[in-house]
């Protein structure tokens, strides 16, 4: 098996060609099993060097002389790590006088210098672990401190500097310079909130006290503020809107991801939540971790590409004089392990969409032709082939609608389906008693259209457009590169910014996502419905929709410049060739994560929905999905085959007959579930039409439900309206006891950046 350093993909692979490459790079998909493990966010490290841009790197130098030249005047002779407690904090206070100055130059000074603090103070360090110690240090001190509620001030001030805004609108192209401020205070809080989120077990208990006190902080409102996630997701909509082209939306992003995952919970926290719940209810324990399960299963062997498919077909058509006419089995897994199995039917559909066979299989090409060149030539004996020794999932049945009226008699029925029932009526139970917050406002469709208009605009597959929004402005230097290596590097740390972005939006709607169908369904729903509207099935097939294997092995990092590497070591002279080469890693954690988070959405969106599941038949899922089959990693595979299983009975029998090995897989690798026709298409005579009202009807409930749980109670359904002017505003309306806090932001959010619609006057006069 050859080495994955040296899987390097061609330049039409890197550029996302969909065709399949020179023999050259064929290597690819020779890649082992990826060692992978799934979870929340990467390394602590990784994390924090993906928040800077490379462009930026010259700005670490300018955070270190800022905070040098305050600080020798105050504490003369003296390295920062040489201060006691007591003294670092005097100092910290200065710096917070220092940033109540009303002149913005020597504000933006001060807050460089807290920065630097945050980052480690690195000119006093000698390697990368070092760093991190000290930033880690310094970030807990800054929120004792009370240094995030002042930047928290500072970053409301230059949201509503319109100056700042009406000056970027009249720039034909923005640059890096047009967001320094906000990249200084959001990578400060991004630095504080990072550090303080990752819980070691060697934490003191002061630190353990800060981190529960912060993150009430920043889950409910304090100081007469809104929350703080409300405030980015506010930003994000006013840059989609294009009010604040200006904004620097990647560092927006990861802030508003990071923030959700300190206050929600991660994923383990949310299978504690999950199982507390289901113990407060008296629901049964759940039998099964999914994320472990998938953890411990083995990934099939990587598809080949339609070269090796056309040579492997010419040997065989080569060989087929000498070989005896054989019956083919019923069962295709247990062909799959026949070696001289029959092919006279040809090349069958899963090799014209470029999947190969044997994405079940356990031995890859390299493997086969070895055991093929051992064997005689003669078929293996029935005994020697090698059956499933069990599936990885713990069976399921799923309630459907009863065609009889006893809806109590359960003779004959199996076990899991007497359990199932008994889970039903206690889950109906829960439904009607269970309290949730209140659903998104009216801005929530407005904020899924802002995060998938991103998406599309950082997805590799996308062209640029003249109506597409810009995203890269946090990213181009104020002065365009005039040299190759310039353009060169500028073009990988583009590329690795839209990659983090990616990154950051598919991490935080499913966390939304997972978060609200745990709260309640019908916010799940709501939140779900508002995607699907706003073609987010398209957009994440659009997405896959490219060479996937390029995508997940991509090179666009430069080691040496990441943070904290740069900054303590002395940097070498970039050459064309070492830009070229990259890391030495065996894929990008980032893109990969992305991927397996892309599936786990649309799964979400579309997991018995028989409407969303149609669009995955119009717009042709299948051959993309089976593409993606490609990546040898067990949990993206087990998303790919789940999405396939659910469109399987709607894409006729001829489909399900040229394509047995991928149903082999799904049997193999997905849960079984006892009422579940997915192989046999017994719904094919149903019209697509038909779906629709299912959609209609879901969005119905919705609306009903919010209007039982939030809106008030009227006496009538027919109530007159009053036209009465001096009537209407005499009225005393009930507004939450915080409403006052946050008026004048409602104000703004709400009534003065909406647009008035005069001709509509006009209409009713």
């Amino acid at each position: 098996r050859r080495s994955a350093q040296h899987a390097i993909p061609c330049p039409r692979v890197r550029s996302g060609h969909p065709r399949c490459c020179p023999p050259e790079s064929r290597s690819l998909r020779f890649l082992g099993t990826l060692e992978f493990e799934y979870g929340d966010a990467d390394s602590h490290a990784a994390e924090l060097s993906e928040l800077y841009s490379y462009t930026e790197e010259p700005e670490f130098v300018t955070n270190r002389r800022c905070f040098e030249e305050d600080f020798q005047t105050q504490v003369q002779g003296k390295r920062w790590p040489d201060l006691d407690t007591a003294q670092q904090k005097a100092y910290v206070m200065r710096l917070l006088d220092g940033l109540e100055v009303v002149n913005r130059d020597k504000r933006l000074k001060v807050a460089r210098a807290i920065l630097y603090l945050a980052q480690g103070v690195f000119g006093e360090c000698n390697n990368e672990l070092d760093v991190l110690h000290w930033s880690r240090h310094n970030n807990f001190l800054l929120y004792q401190m009370g240094m995030f509620t002042a930047f928290l001030e500072l970053l409301n001030m230059e949201i509503d500097n319109s100056q700042a805004c009406s000056s970027a609108l009249r720039k034909p192209a923005i640059s890096l310079a047009d967001s320094t401020e906000l990249r200084v205070l959001l990578s400060v809080m991004y630095l504080m909130i990072e550090s303080i989120r990752v819980e070691l077990e060697t934490d003191a208990p002061e630190w353990k006290t800060s981190r529960e006190a912060f993150k009430t902080e920043l889950s409910f409102p304090v100081h007469s503020e809104e929350p703080f996630a409300l405030l980015l997701f506010t930003m994000v909509i006013k840059f989609c809107s294009g009010h604040a082209p200006h904004f620097p939306m990647k560092k927006v992003l990861l802030l508003l991801w990071k923030v959700l995952l300190f206050t929600l919970g991660g994923f383990e926290a949310l299978q504690v939540m999950k199982m507390k719940k289901r113990e407060d209810l008296g629901l049964p324990p759940l039998p099964e971790d999914s994320i472990q399960v998938m953890r411990s299963m083995r990934a099939a062997s990587p598809p080949a590409c339609s070269i090796e498919l056309i040579e492997q077909q010419q040997q065989k058509r080569s060989h087929r004089s000498r070989r005896p006419l054989m019956k083919q089995d019923s069962l295709d897994i247990y062909n799959e392990r026949d070696p001289f199995k029959n092919d006279e039917a040809g090349v069958d559909e899963e090799e014209n969409d470029d999947v190969e066979s044997g994405i079940e299989g356990e031995l890859d090409l390299m493997e086969r032709d070895a055991i093929i060149q051992a064997l005689p030539a003669q078929r293996p004996p029935i005994e020697r082939v090698c059956f499933p020794k069990g599936l990885p999932w713990a069976p399921k049945v799923r309630y459907i609608r009863m065609v009889s009226l006893d809806t109590e008699t359960l003779i004959g029925l199996p076990r899991p389906i007497h359990e199932s029932v008994k889970t039903l009526k206690q889950v109906i139970q829960w439904l009607f008693t269970f309290s949730l917050f209140d659903p998104a406002c009216g801005t929530g469709s407005c904020l899924n259209i802002a995060l998938l208009k991103i998406l599309l605009a950082a997805a590799p597959t996308s062209k640029a457009k003249t109506d597409s929004i810009n995203i890269l402005a946090d990213v181009l230097p104020e002065e365009m590169p005039i040299t190759v290596l310039q353009s060169m590097k500028l073009g990988i740390d583009v590329n690795r910014h839209k990659e983090i972005i990616v990154k950051s939006i598919s991490a935080l709607l499913l966390l939304l996502l997972k978060h609200f169908k745990l709260n309640h369904i019908y916010q799940f729903e709501y939140v779900s419905q508002h995607l699907v509207f706003a073609n987010c099935i398209p957009l994440i097939l659009k997405f896959f929709n490219q060479n996937i294997m390029s995508y997940i092995t991509a090179k666009n990092s430069i080691s040496v410049l990441d943070y904290p590497y740069c900054i303590v070591h002395e940097l070498p002279e970039l050459t064309a060739e070492s830009l070229e080469t990259g890391d030495n890693n065996q894929f990008c954690w980032r893109n990969l994560f992305s991927c397996i988070n892309l599936l786990r959405i649309l799964n979400k969106l579309t997991k018995w929905k028989h409407s969303r599941t149609m669009m995955l038949v119009v717009f042709k899922s299948a051959p993309i999905l089976k593409r993606a089959l490609k990546v040898k990693q067990a949990m993206m595979q087990l998303y790919v085959l789940k999405l396939l299983k659910i469109q399987t009975k709607y894409l006729g029998r001829q489909w399900r007959k040229s394509n047995m090995k991928t149903m082999s897989a799904i049997y193999q690798k997905v849960r079984h579930r006892m009422n579940d026709d997915w192989a046999y298409g017994n719904d094919i005579d149903a019209r697509p039409w038909d779906f629709q009202a299912e959609e209609c009807t879901l969005r119905a409930n919705i609306e009903a439900f919010n209007n039982r749980r939030y809106d008030k109670p009227q006496d009538s359904e027919f109530v007159p309206v009053d036209n009465c002017l001096q009537s209407v505003l005499g009225q005393r309306l009930e507004l939450p006891e915080d409403f006052h806090y946050s008026y004048e932001l409602w104000l703004e959010r709400e009534v003065f950046s909406q647009p008035i619609r005069w001709e509509e006057l006009l209409h009713y006069q």
